[in-house]
């Protein structure tokens, strides 16, 4: 039995479908008994809360091609306060994309390189398709099994977390 680790899920969301999937994983990640999960906006989560944490889940928008401005924005003011401090710890991403997604996915995959991380997973997208500026900015309500994916990617980080795996 391993001590309880904690599971650091930073997220930003303007319409909605992204703060939905980051939830919804941590409703996943919510089965490990000895697995805390911390659910944090991005302007909220600091340098403390990604030292203190063993596993991480970064979900974001994909802003015009990229990862939104708020989720670069807490890699900034964390990136290099917790640099080679995190070797090997366990990620994965949610990307809620209007089209693509895997630009903003490969940007965070470069600074979890950077980190050391390891992904547990390749990055979870799921696409929206809304293209016109009027659907971009509609709240978003996620398809049932779009979340089934989230939780049981937020139960698999959990699992592996809690058994020791990662």
């Amino acid at each position: 039995m391993h001590s309880q680790s904690t599971l650091l899920i930073v997220y930003h969301s303007m319409t909605g479908g992204t703060m939905q999937m980051a939830q919804a994983a941590a409703e996943g990640a919510g089965t490990a008994a000895d697995v805390k999960v911390k659910l944090m906006r991005a302007v909220d989560a600091g340098a403390a809360e990604v030292l203190a944490a063993d596993g991480y889940i970064f979900a974001t928008p994909e802003n015009l091609a990229a990862m939104s401005g708020q989720l670069k924005d807490f890699f900034d003011r964390t990136y290099y306060p917790a640099l080679d401090q995190l070797n090997g710890r366990p990620y994965a991403t949610l990307i809620c994309a209007g089209s693509d997604g895997h630009s903003a996915a490969a940007q965070i995959e470069r600074i979890a390189t950077g980190w050391r991380l390891k992904a547990i997973a390749p990055p979870l997208i799921l696409c929206t398709y809304a293209q016109t500026p009027a659907e971009i900015q509609r709240p978003k309500q996620m398809p049932a099994p779009d979340l089934q994916q989230c939780r049981q990617l937020g139960a698999a980080l959990a699992a592996g977390m809690s058994l020791g795996i990662y």
